[in-house]
């Protein structure tokens, strides 16, 4: 796996700036902008795949729109345990809440703290294996172009298996490209609309690779 490559993929095309520059103005649309962000990233798996050569998307808004759709609806649905998780704390949470009254009330701080421990660590294994199975089952949103085709979870998840190397490699350059995200906000904010599409491309490239090796491609 080439680890170096998608943080300088990008500078290979020759219209770098004007193409980020133009994914970073529609990224200020609320929502829609994400999502198109989003299939933009997908755009980048794809030509990925296919073997074509990787340089950035041209703007393709409504093209784009519908498959950062289609890969929100697949992201959401693997998220569904940690969405799960998160009402169970709220539920708990509001039941500590009530607990208000003298030795009560002591009781219920504690147990928010032991909770809040648990349900952190939970989070944060969750997290985890959601980003080794991400690459995956975008992987194969983009290749086939179908949310049904991603959500073959025993397919998924034995691909997920079979690359968990290269898979926690493509998670530690996303995280890496999410910490360079907030980088931009040191040129009074229109930075951050560059490095927001920047680390967009490097994950999609590190999905894409992982993706790849995980199914021999």
């Amino acid at each position: 796996m080439q680890f170096g490559k998608p943080f300088s993929f990008v500078f290979e095309d020759p219209d770098w700036f004007k193409k980020v520059a133009i994914m970073g103005l529609i990224s200020l649309i609320p929502v829609l902008g994400q999502i198109v962000l989003l299939g933009w990233m997908l755009d980048i798996m794809k030509k990925m795949i296919n073997r074509e050569q990787v340089i950035l998307p041209n703007l393709d808004f409504g093209g784009q729109l519908s498959r950062g759709f289609g890969g929100f609806v697949v992201g959401l649905v693997y998220a569904i345990p940690m969405i799960v998780l998160a009402i169970i704390q709220s539920i708990f949470i509001a039941i500590l809440t009530g607990m208000t009254n003298g030795d009560s009330a002591e009781v219920a701080g504690i147990a928010s703290i032991v909770i809040a421990v648990c349900f952190g660590l939970l989070y944060f294994i969750l997290g985890i294996l959601l980003y080794l199975v991400y690459p995956i089952a975008y992987g194969r949103y983009a290749e086939f172009g179908k949310v049904s085709e991603a959500l073959k979870f025993g397919l998924v998840f034995g691909l997920v298996k079979k690359a968990i190397g290269p898979l926690f490699l493509a998670l530690i350059g996303a995280l890496i490209a999410s910490l360079i995200a907030p980088l931009g906000s040191i040129a009074c904010g229109i930075g951050v609309l560059l490095t927001l599409v920047y680390s967009m491309a490097i994950t999609g490239h590190f999905f894409g690779q992982a993706y790849m090796i995980a199914t021999g491609k």
